[in-house]
Parts: C-alpha cells; sequence; structure tokens
C-alpha cells in the first residue's frame, strides 16, 4: 500500500543515553524519508553524547562509548538532520512522548534553528494502543472468544480474569517470546514463578514505580531528577531528599518502602563507624599515664607560735627607740 501524502513523511527514531528529557543525550538518529511518489531516502548518524553511556542501556541498544567517541556531537550533526527534516512531517513510535521532546531539546540545546509549529505528528504506537484496546472485556474477547456481560462488576471481572489467564496459558503454550536483550525463552508456563517474573515488567519494589529493582537487584529512584540512582547513594549524597518524600504527597505504601530502606542505610552507618573505631583503637592502643601521686597545689608552712613578750625584750625596745 502507498501513503496518501501531500508532502514528505519522516519516520524517525532516536536512541539515547536514556528516557529522562533534558538529561539524557541522543547517540544515534535514523530517519526514513517518505515521498509523496513514494520513494525513499534514509539517513542514520551516530553521535557523541559528551557524556557516559549507562551501561544497563548500552545493553539494551547496544552502543558503548567506545563506538561513539569519535562521532560528531549534535551540535555538529544538528544542522544537517535540521536541513534533512525541514519540509517533512514526523512519525515514529511512541514518538510523541518520547523521539520529538528529545529531538527538540537536542536542537535547542545546540542553537539549531528547528520550527515545529506547523507539522504533523503521527505516533504509530497510539493506533496500535487505541485500535487494539489492553481492557479486560478485549482480552477476554480475544482469548475465550466471548463477550464479557456486567464489565465492571467485580464478580464478573474476577471470574473472566481467571478464564482469560487459562486462555493465555492455552495459547502461548511453547510459545518462544525475544527480549529486549535479544534473549529466547518460553515465558508463559503453567507455573506461578515463571508468570510472576515475565509479568513484573518493571520489577518494582514499592508497586507504584517510584522505587524499582535495578539489574542487580538494588533499590533505585525511577522518577525526578533522581531517577536510576541508587537510593542508599542518595541518602548519603542528599538525605533531605527522604524527608522531602517523606512530607510530600506520595503512596502510603511507597513511604514505607522508602523508610525500611532508610533504616537500613542508618544500621550500615552505625556497623561502619564502630568498626571503624575499632580497627582504629587495635592499631593504635592509646597510652596511659600513671596518676602522679604528688599533689600539685602549693603547700604552706605551718605559722610557729608568737612568743609572748618579756620584761627584758621591754627593756631592749625603751634603749633602741627612746622610749
Amino acid at each position: 500500500m502507498k501513503l496518501n501524502l501531500k508532502r514528505p513523511l519522516a519516520f524517525f527514531d532516536l536512541e539515547a543515553t536514556g528516557t529522562i528529557i533534558g538529561f539524557d543525550r541522543i547517540v544515534e538518529i535514523a530517519v526514513l524519508k517518505v515521498f509523496p511518489d513514494g520513494s525513499k531516502e534514509m539517513k542514520n548518524a551516530r553521535i557523541n553524547p559528551e557524556m557516559p553511556i549507562p551501561l544497563e542501556t548500552s545493553l539494551i541498544h547496544g552502543i558503548y562509548d567506545e563506538d561513539i567517541k569519535d562521532a560528531p556531537t549534535f551540535k555538529q550533526a544538528g544542522p544537517e538532520f535540521a536541513a534533512f527534516l525541514d519540509d517533512c512531517d514526523l512519525a515514529g513510535y511512541n514518538s510523541n512522548k518520547f523521539d520529538i521532546p528529545m529531538l527538540m531539546d537536542e536542537f535547542l540545546r545546540a542553537g539549531v534553528p528547528f520550527d515545529i509549529d506547523n507539522r504533523k505528528f503521527v505516533d504509530v504506537q497510539n493506533i496500535f494502543h487505541q485500535m487494539e484496546q489492553r481492557t479486560l472485556k478485549a482480552a477476554y474477547k480475544f482469548y475465550c472468544g466471548k463477550s464479557l456481560e456486567n464489565a465492571h462488576n467485580a464478580d464478573a471481572d474476577t471470574l473472566a480474569t481467571y478464564e482469560v489467564l487459562l486462555g493465555q496459558l492455552e495459547r502461548y503454550k511453547d510459545v518462544e517470546f525475544v527480549d529486549k536483550k535479544g534473549n529466547v525463552s518460553v515465558p508463559v508456563k503453567n507455573d506461578v514463578d515463571a508468570l510472576h517474573e515475565f509479568t513484573n515488567l518493571h520489577n518494582p519494589v514499592d508497586f507504584a514505580g517510584r522505587l524499582v529493582f535495578n539489574d542487580q537487584g538494588v533499590e533505585v529512584f525511577n522518577f525526578g531528577k533522581h531517577k536510576g540512582k541508587c537510593v542508599e547513594e542518595v541518602f548519603q549524597a542528599e538525605p533531605s531528599y527522604y524527608a522531602w518524600m517523606q512530607n510530600g504527597d506520595f503512596p502510603l505504601y511507597t513511604k514505607k518502602c522508602l523508610e525500611k530502606i532508610w533504616v537500613r542505610w542508618n544500621e550500615k552507618k552505625v556497623l561502619v563507624k564502630k568498626t571503624t573505631e575499632t580497627k582504629i583503637e587495635v592499631d593504635s592502643p592509646r597510652t596511659i599515664t600513671p596518676k602522679k601521686d604528688t599533689d600539685s597545689r602549693p603547700m604552706f608552712k605551718k605559722k610557729e607560735p608568737v612568743a609572748p613578750v618579756t620584761d627584758s625584750m621591754l627593756d631592749e625596745l625603751k634603749k633602741k627607740f627612746g622610749k
């Protein structure tokens, strides 16, 4: 099928150091420019983000620091891509939420003029999500071949969910799945442990998604300025962040999980302090100075008793002073 276009439509995709708009940087950009006559033109480039690529991100898209150390920066490559996209509408997968704002941020940072006011945007992911609804009613129809009556009734929804799982186990029995890292497995099994592992996509700590486990099983923040950072490391660098969250508008269970990490972190600090003090005492034992027996206070001699005045003493005084 040929696209009915009035002007070129540019399908583009970005790979970046992460997903935080305003912080992360582009490491690769690819653009497929489709013209109204059906012809196509492709342009792509690796970009030096001028910042390290986190290992967990490199494992996803396969681009490492070594791969882009000699690549142009976006400030160098940006003008060429701005010219290539100049007369195009834009399309992508999840592009409205990620690729377009990330691209605009890079253009603005590099000082490259790029106007999007009069462009059209096609997000293919939104077509998929809206046409193939992810509701329980849609899943019941898809997996069980039946219409869900009394939808949003707790009893009916609970029974439908049970039947949908049975339908999924039957449909995906022995079906291979390829994850983002290219690993192949058969994850949908009639086993709760396997289903738990497969369905906890973001490995949450608090189930609200504010705190998640990273690939090493360590709790990290999943939002805000510390996204991707170890919770305990943030406590060490900015302990007031804990108080800010506890006093903020966060779910109670998130606060409970955060408090548990906070208590554990403080216990570690106390243990490290005690261990350090013990090591110092062992390595450098204190020298105890014996107490002197002498009293440091000044000593005063006892006064001799005054001798009584005699007649001979008076005679001597009279002779001396004439009285």
